[in-house]
């Protein structure tokens, strides 16, 4: 590694004839203005339109990506660069390479992560579909905001960015397709990395083929990576909250009617909060699956992971699994002898159901926390200890046809 190159561009590339040139050549000209000592970097994903050769002609250094995907290209393109920080830009050249100015000036002042803003560096006409501009981006950024509380970043999924080379390593970043864009902004939060965005402008490229990008596939993509980061704010704390909320609602309701407001709530608002009960306790637990799998996988490094690993031990689930498969049991017997009393013969359904609703649902939840627990012994077989420091995270059974994006 050599320690004379302070920044690396660093473009994917996938079939980008058109205008890899160009990007290159803004590059290296917006470094040699500056007096920065830095190269341009292709990472190429197995391009057929002899997109390296051109890159190489225009002055970049071309290694090859062997995992498909713009975070593959990304990720291949981060563990060979030789510069102290990296930039990252789609090779398009609708972004202003020709202007690297304000990233090296705020990663040189210490920021781990250096956003570009479009918002705020102007978008030119045409350049960001009216469905990116005016939903997908705003309402991603707000996601990415309110989840992770990212109060500084307002355009969360600017594609050019800066940032230490060092510290994106230890990140463990493995995401190979388009999601990598929210991934690294998720882990640098999570990791208490300092960060920061500059303007940015950006212009319609110059390709006459439509772009890699796909705009409900990978908005969904993104918008899935940003749910199962945040667990504790998508599953434990509305699951814990539907699940009292319900709790409160079906006790009451299995010993009389309640009346709200001139309306009565009676065995039909129980069989509902019989159920919702069941969609809480599942949403929780599976809250806590998430974050006992992300410490596994060095996903989220979570403090409170000890405190999930108490308590879905299997011992644990077990007894209180029982013990609610018991209550559920007996609420059972108790609506059989007095269906026996009767001759077997038609009850009152409005008295049968309040004690029979709430049974079945004890069995049921005593069984879901009994498994609950067996799978959460599954999820730590392998024990708690996440990818060390700087390495990056396996990704299993990455499929080899995923496109570049860039």
């Amino acid at each position: 590694m050599s320690d004379e190159l302070e920044i690396t561009v660093l473009l994917p590339c996938l079939n980008e004839a058109e205008t890899l040139e160009v990007c290159v050549r803004k590059a290296l000209a917006s470094l040699a203005e500056l007096g920065v000592a830095g190269e341009v970097l292709v990472s190429d994903n197995g391009s057929t339109d002899g997109s390296q050769a051109i890159a190489e002609a225009a002055g970049a250094r071309v290694v090859h990506a062997p995992i498909r995907g713009y975070g593959g290209a990304l990720l291949n393109g981060i563990d060979q660069a030789r510069g102290k920080y990296i930039i990252m830009a789609d090779a398009d050249d609708s972004y202003d390479l020709a202007n690297l100015g304000p990233f090296i000036e705020q990663l040189r002042a210490g920021y781990d992560l250096v956003m570009g803003n479009r918002f705020r560096g102007g978008i030119e006409p045409g350049a960001m579909p009216v469905l990116h501009k005016y939903l997908g981006n705003p309402v991603l950024s707000w996601l990415g905001r309110a989840l992770f509380k990212l109060d500084g970043v307002r355009d969360f999924h600017c594609g050019i960015r800066g940032f230490s080379r060092d510290r994106i390593r230890k990140l463990g970043l493995c995401m190979p397709g388009m999601e990598f864009a929210s991934e690294v902004v998720v882990r640098a939060a999570l990791a208490g990395y300092r960060m920061t965005e500059v303007p940015t402008t950006l212009r319609k490229d110059g390709r006459s083929r439509p772009p890699h990008l796909r705009t409900w596939r990978d908005g969904w993509r993104h918008l899935r990576f940003l749910l199962v980061f945040a667990p504790n704010r998508t599953l434990v704390w509305p699951g814990l909250a539907l699940f009292a909320l319900s709790l409160v609602g079906a006790v009451t309701l299995a010993f009389t009617p309640v009346t709200v407001a001139g309306v009565t709530f009676d065995v039909n608002a129980l069989a509902y909060a019989c159920a919702t009960l069941l969609v809480g306790a599942q949403l929780f637990l599976f809250g806590g699956f998430a974050q006992i799998y992300g410490r596994v996988e060095g996903i989220v490094r979570d403090r409170q992971l000890t405190r999930w690993v108490r308590w879905l031990s299997f011992e644990r689930c077990v007894v209180i699994g029982l013990s609610l498969i018991t209550v559920g049991l007996a609420g059972t017997v108790a609506a059989l002898s007095d269906w026996g009393l009767a001759g077997f013969g038609d009850l009152d359904p409005r008295g049968t159901i309040r004690l029979v609703l709430p049974s079945v649902a004890a069995i049921a939840l005593g069984f879901t926390v009994t498994f609950s627990g067996l799978f959460a012994s599954l999820l730590t077989l392998r024990g708690l200890t996440p990818p060390a420091a700087g390495q990056t995270a396996v990704v299993p059974q990455l499929r080899t046809d995923e496109p570049s994006l860039a």
